[in-house]
């Protein structure tokens, strides 16, 4: 996927010194023009984009589904009360056997401790046996449903007209009808599992270029925890308003993925070493790269981007050269293991900045295999790790 960029210089510098090397490191902040899967000319970029949901909820809806709600609690109640009695019943049963095993267990250690010497009792570690019984399980008889005024604030009011309001498509004008969105949503959809609660709400997502469909896919299908208690102890009404507005956020960043022109902040800090002359070609690297990262900007289809992308490749290409020089067995080699670190670092952060995170993730392997010979220090070695979970996290 193609990225452009537009960025601003912050510098701010850090030295370390290692066998006459020095290393800087400069920090760069820039802006990313994230482009989508499915491009679109800039003449062309107009929308419309409709929600087909179960959702026409009023006031008078949800007074009405309180009250229905709570007479299937009246209804259920005396059911709920036989199931708490016959579970409290079980579990006298397993009660009273645990008892008599621990009576027994007691008895018989009691004739074992009464058999010996007052020298042997002294010597005893846990001295004599005590009987210690577990708790006698209470019967807890669940109360009478109870109705409350529900409370409107937190009631789920919504319609198609404002689920369609809350979404839009990046770099994109509302109102032609070149991209054509269309959103069908299941109402959310609770359940139990081991005495937790979970939800899913399955969307399919419909995107078309000039009446061509460009995707078609149903998402949020799997059930994901929302509470570690059941339904029947949740405000379902509060839970439901929250997983819609998840799944609404959620629906929003798939269609600007594939549809959307996203501007992203995005910050990267690269290092150069100290050069004597020793280090032209890592000079010229880092040169390479940090002033084509400054000629980059947000723009679709803006020609010098091409260019900056092409000579910042020339400074990728002279670090990835460089890494072939390293000697890692001589600490005191031009081209050590200090050097290779740096190298490594550049380039994972540099890919991870621009979104290669398949880049970044092989120059994070190939330092990996390194690391037997290259020691990091505390603070390269928390840097590494926050780094990695940039990549495997994407």
């Amino acid at each position: 996927m193609k990225k452009l960029y537009c960025f601003s210089i912050i510098p701010l510098f850090f030295s370390t010194v290692s066998f006459a090397q020095r290393i800087d490191k400069e920090t760069i902040s820039f802006q990313l023009l994230k482009e989508p899967v499915f491009p679109t000319d800039l003449k062309n970029r107009t929308y419309v984009l409709t929600v087909k949901s179960p959702y026409n909820i009023t006031k008078d809806d949800v007074l009405r589904i309180s009250k229905e709600d709570h007479q299937n609690q009246v209804d259920n109640y005396q059911a709920n009360v036989e199931t708490a009695k016959t579970e409290h019943q079980e579990r006298l049963n397993d009660y009273d056997i645990e008892v008599k095993k621990l009576q027994e267990k007691y008895k018989l250690e009691s004739a074992e401790y009464s058999k010996l010497s007052a020298v042997e009792k002294i010597a005893t570690t846990n001295g004599a046996p005590i009987l210690r019984l577990p708790s006698r399980p209470v019967l807890n008889i669940p109360p009478m449903p109870v109705y409350r005024q529900p409370d409107l604030r937190d009631a789920l009011i919504v319609d198609n007209k404002i689920l369609a309001s809350q979404m839009d498509v990046a770099g994109f004008s509302k109102g032609g009808t070149y991209l054509n969105i269309e959103i069908e949503m299941e109402r959310t959809n609770f359940q139990d599992n081991q005495g937790k609660t979970f939800a899913n709400q399955p969307v399919r997502i419909i995107g078309k270029h000039n009446g061509v469909v460009k995707l078609d896919k149903t998402y949020f299908s799997d059930f994901a925890e929302i509470a570690s208690v059941p339904t029947n102890e949740i405000n379902l009404n509060v839970h439901e308003k929250r997983y819609l507005q998840r799944t609404m956020d959620r629906t929003r960043n798939i269609i600007n993925d594939n549809f959307g022109y996203q501007a992203i902040n995005s910050v990267v800090s690269l290092e150069t070493v100290k050069n004597k002359g020793d280090y032209d070609d890592l000079e010229k690297a880092y040169i390479y790269v940090t002033t084509n990262l400054k000629k980059l900007q947000a723009k679709s289809d803006y020609a010098p981007n091409k260019a900056a992308m092409e000579n910042m490749q020339k400074g990728i290409d002279l670090w990835k050269n460089a890494l072939t020089k390293v000697n890692y067995s001589d600490k005191k080699a031009l081209y050590n293991e200090k050097i290779g670190e740096y190298l490594y670092f550049n380039l994972i952060r540099l890919n991870i900045a621009l979104g290669n995170y398949q880049e970044a993730e092989k120059y994070l392997n190939e330092l990996q295999e390194h690391l037997v010979d290259i020691k990091l220090s505390y603070d390269a070695n928390l840097e590494l790790k926050k780094l990695e979970e940039k990549i495997y996290n994407n």
